[in-house]
């Protein structure tokens, strides 16, 4: 898998947590997961996806394990999708225009957010950004 989100300089702001994961399933570290009921993560494969948050630990499909660490909170290195990202704007997954685990700058009035980018990017380049899943319902 390619693109994924890196901890910044290795130091944890917060400890991951367990979700649920579907057996069989194989998640890479650093990939960014959506979430799904109840409480499972499974890999971001669309625009504006609810996070889950990015995978601490690796899990490959043989493994029997029935759960995933992921990291909810933090400051990583990600890499931005077709449209980029700008410093202090909200990021959500771009998976219909971009490669999996790539961001971009949040569309007006969007429910399901990644976090802040923390400096601005242009397509395909990394920047650094504060994981910080948040979900409003505006409808």
């Amino acid at each position: 898998m390619a693109d994924e989100a890196t901890l910044t300089n290795g130091i944890e702001t917060h400890l991951p947590v367990n979700f649920t994961k579907a057996t069989g399933t194989a998640l890479e570290k650093g990939a960014i997961c959506k979430m799904t009921t109840p409480m499972t993560a499974a890999l971001s494969d669309g625009d504006g996806d609810i996070v889950a948050g990015i995978v601490h630990t690796e899990v490959t499909a043989a493994e029997a394990s029935p759960s995933v660490s992921i990291y909810r909170e933090g400051i990583f290195v990600g890499t931005a999708g077709v449209a980029g990202v700008t410093c202090g704007h909200s990021i959500q997954t771009d998976s219909s225009t971009s490669s999996a685990n790539r961001l971009v700058d949040t569309d007006v009035n969007t429910e399901n957010i990644v976090g802040v980018a923390l400096s601005t990017a242009t397509s395909g380049n990394t920047f650094t950004f504060e994981l910080k899943p948040t979900h409003v319902n505006l409808a």
